[in-house]
């Protein structure tokens, strides 16, 4: 089944949208740590499962015959941006307590660098020269965070490799949900990637036996916070602007992120940003600019 969308113009300006989903999206971080001890996996579990128990019934109503024509190809784009996606939110939400948050969100919006190494395997696309030069500044800021994390500890700099693993697995759920957005409302592909994403920490969680209740109102308040502003609006405002904008244009979106997020630890916790991520931070907002650009010519 393929669903053909009609050339009109948007409602709302892209960019006005795309400005909506770098503020929602910048929350997640600042959500995920007034979570405090509750374990990661919980976390993650609560972000897509209170998001999907939205948007599904949602997609139930409106998106019943698409649903019922997805063909085998699809069902696997979906499963595995689900898996994905799930991996990355378990990945990164760990990161966020052993590293700071400037380093774990510049960190893991490295995406656009990782999609750009991995085009070509995917999808058979040459790497452009100035692509290689943006990967390789991005790689040199990587490597001063690294070692201005390292005079912190060995904990810093595990944060950071979690933050890293996050934007690996995230590349590789943008990826399969490129293949299937060719062919997937929106409304269908958030709901059941979600859906598959929340399934999967769930049932994660069921065999490690983490606590998944009992928790105060402050930390209850943080999980709606995160499925309704960073998942449902934030998520949903880049998969919606991916419609009438180029994706490496859309990928330049996420240099917003570091900086709002950076911005709101230190306004809550006076969380002071070091020399090394002002420095490397800078490095590879400047190579993912550079890929983005790029990709998108």
């Amino acid at each position: 089944m393929t669903i053909h969308f009609k050339n009109e113009k948007p409602f709302i300006p892209p960019f006005i949208v795309l400005t909506l989903g770098i503020a929602a999206i910048s929350t997640g971080a600042i959500f995920a740590r007034l979570a405090d001890g509750v374990h990661p996996l919980v976390i993650a579990a609560y972000r897509v499962g209170l998001a999907s128990l939205i948007l599904c019934p949602l997609a139930g109503l409106h998106c019943k015959k698409e649903i019922s024509l997805l063909q085998p190809r699809e069902w696997w784009a979906l499963c595995l941006a689900g898996i994905f996606l799930a991996l990355h939110f378990a990945f990164w939400i760990s990161s966020l307590f052993y590293t700071s948050v400037a380093s774990s969100v510049v960190i893991v919006d490295t995406i656009p660098v990782w999609t750009a190494i991995l085009s070509p395997i995917v999808t058979k696309d040459l790497v452009r020269k100035k692509t290689k030069i943006g990967i390789a500044i991005a790689f040199a800021g990587g490597v001063i965070i690294s070692l201005g994390d390292f005079s912190l500890g060995e904990q810093a700099l595990w944060g950071d490799f979690l933050a890293l693993l996050g934007a690996w697995t995230a590349t590789c759920y943008f990826l399969c949900g490129r293949i299937a957005r060719r062919k997937i409302s929106l409304l269908t592909y958030t709901s059941l990637c979600y859906g598959i994403a929340a399934l999967c920490l769930w049932s994660v969680i069921c065999v490690k036996g983490v606590p998944v209740r009992g928790f105060d109102l402050s930390v209850w308040g943080a999980f709606w916070g995160m499925a309704l502003i960073p998942q449902i609006l934030g998520h949903s405002s880049y998969n919606w602007a991916l419609r009438y904008v180029n994706p490496g244009a859309v990928s330049v979106a996420l240099l917003g992120e570091p900086v709002v997020s950076s911005f709101l630890a230190w306004l809550i916790w006076e969380e002071a940003v070091g020399k090394a991520v002002y420095s490397g931070g800078a490095l590879i907002l400047l190579g993912i600019y550079i890929v983005s650009r790029s990709e998108a010519a």
